[in-house]
């Protein structure tokens, strides 16, 4: 599967169009308006007034050096918000400056376009500080939280997302460049875009273990983005792209030379999966010390999910490698369908403990014992994942896994649970009778020069491939295994296999059951 020509073609004329929109008009220096760079004064209506008059002909709004405290902003058609190197926009601490209902974003567009975020200064949260403004305003009764005091799976009361503000969130604009800026410390969605088109997002530094739900970014249903030269270290999902919308979708996407540390998923798509993902490009992430997957491609609330191209991911200390799902959480929508997956050149190393022990926010514990879980792909009976194609794949293991810890026999294969309504998650089936890989449900899979291993005897069975229709081996290579079958087929059909290595040479490597 090859990047479509243009598609390059377009991302070039987009970063132009970008660059070319700012390159012309005033600047607005927010002290001209009274903007005082002392960390406590609160500027917000001094930067409002240069982003309102920068607006009226189009121009830049500086943000100079100094610590420059803000509450709501909203930029404009044609403005881009500049900050200065050792620029610091510090986010108010008191809840209430973000509305006395659901909370506001700090920084919020709305159907707006040529719109930019620029600079190497930094957008800060000040997360720890505001969150005990918002408990003191829980415990006093002012602030009013369906979801405040359930001690939930992080051991924590946490007030409900609706209560804790974005630091960026952009509707239904059109051309925006986000460029050079570090964003931090926030306490919900560090940038939420939704329905927006022709973006440009480069060389941005997020770092953000400060709370929950702290995905570094969120692409909801965008169309024509091209991410690259970024870092992310967040308490969520690292780079996320959902669909709220059943009748639109993220199309277009293309992601580059990343690296990203995640105490949930590095590159997901969902939860949130209403419409469609298609035409997604991805090249050259590098994730490290993550909670749960490298990559994870989930379909759970009726999309349609196509056409995906994830090509050089490395990752190290990660708890898994890929995991992909198709379920039905929604009771009155059907199924959605997962089709034309390429995975190509990935190698991951999956240990035996917590991947973010020590970090600030880890990721809750996974309920009972368990042993280290397989890189999945499943379906639902009647909906399988289809046209997968994994090439140049190596996986290594810690392995260890005792069967006094949990222990799932490849002959009960059918009681291994559906979990079709459930929370999409690569543990979600609890123990698995596989270490490498476990595939059920699915159409039309293909392995190539696959390599899979582990640093401590496992005695699973390496692969397990469950109702597959279609499967199609060509190198797959199991450098250590304990117990025979190495690979478990059960109802598969038209099974193609060639370039099976593994420890044992003879026939006993594989078993078929109908």
């Amino acid at each position: 599967m090859q990047l479509n020509k243009k598609i390059v073609i377009l991302f070039t004329a987009l970063a132009f169009l970008n660059s070319a929109a700012k390159a012309s008009g005033k600047v607005y220096d927010i002290t001209k308006y009274g903007a005082r760079a002392d960390g406590i004064t609160n500027n917000t209506v001094a930067i409002q007034k240069a982003i309102d008059e920068a607006a009226v002909n189009g121009g830049m709004v500086l943000i100079p050096a100094g610590k420059f405290v803000t509450g709501v902003i909203t930029l404009k058609s044609n403005v881009e918000l500049h900050l200065a190197a050792n620029a610091a926009l510090l986010a108010t601490t008191k809840r209430i400056d973000y509305g006395a209902g659901n909370a506001s974003a700090l920084i919020l567009a709305d159907g707006q376009h040529h719109i930019a975020i620029t600079g190497k200064g930094t957008i800060d949260g000040q997360g720890d500080l505001l969150i005990k403004d918002i408990y003191r305003m829980l415990k006093d009764g002012i602030l009013k939280d369906a979801e405040w005091q359930k001690y939930n799976e992080w051991h924590q009361m946490r007030p409900a997302e609706d209560n804790r503000p974005k630091l960026i969130q952009f509707k239904k604009c059109d051309n925006i460049t986000i460029k050079n800026v570090t964003i931090k410390n926030g306490l919900d969605w560090i940038q939420d875009y939704r329905s927006c088109t022709n973006m440009v997002i480069d060389s941005i530094k997020v770092e953000s273990n400060t709370y929950l739900n702290n995905d570094g970014i969120d692409l909801v249903d965008c169309k024509n983005v091209r991410l690259t030269n970024s870092s992310f270290n967040v308490a969520d999902d690292g780079i996320c792209l959902k669909s709220h919308d059943p009748k639109d979708g993220c199309d277009h996407i293309y992601i580059a030379d990343c690296s990203i540390r995640s105490s949930a998923s590095a590159f997901k798509l969902g939860t949130a999966s209403r419409g469609a993902f298609r035409n997604i490009t991805v090249r050259n992430l590098k994730i490290y010390d993550t909670y749960r997957s490298a990559i994870a491609l989930e379909s759970v609330d009726g999309a349609v999910l196509e056409h995906i191209d994830i090509r050089n991911v490395t990752a190290k200390n990660t708890g898994n490698a890929i995991f992909i799902r198709l379920g039905k959480r929604q009771k009155n929508v059907n199924p959605g369908s997962v089709n034309g997956i390429y995975i190509a050149n990935v190698k991951v190393q999956v240990p035996a403990g917590k991947p973010d022990a020590g970090y600030q926010m880890e990721g809750p514990e996974v309920n009972g014992k368990h042993n280290v879980f397989p890189s999945s792909i499943v379906g639902i009976p009647g909906y399988p994942v289809q046209d997968v194609t994994l090439e140049n794949i190596d996986i290594v293991y810690e392995g260890g896994a005792k069967k006094e810890v949990a222990y799932f026999n490849t002959d009960t294969l059918a009681k291994i649970p559906e979990q079709i309504s459930d929370y999409p998650e690569f543990s979600m089936f609890g123990e698995l009778p596989a270490w490498g890989f476990y595939v059920r449900h699915a159409a039309n899979i293909k392995l190539k020069n696959v390599s899979i291993g582990y640093k401590t005897t496992d005695f699973r069975t390496a692969c397990v491939f469950d109702d597959v229709s279609g499967l199609n081996i060509s190198g797959l290579n199991v450098s250590k295994a304990q117990t025979l079958p190495v690979v478990l087929y059960h109802k598969v059909s038209s099974l193609s296999v060639q370039k099976l290595t593994t420890p044992y040479k003879d026939k006993r490597a594989q078993k078929v059951i109908d």
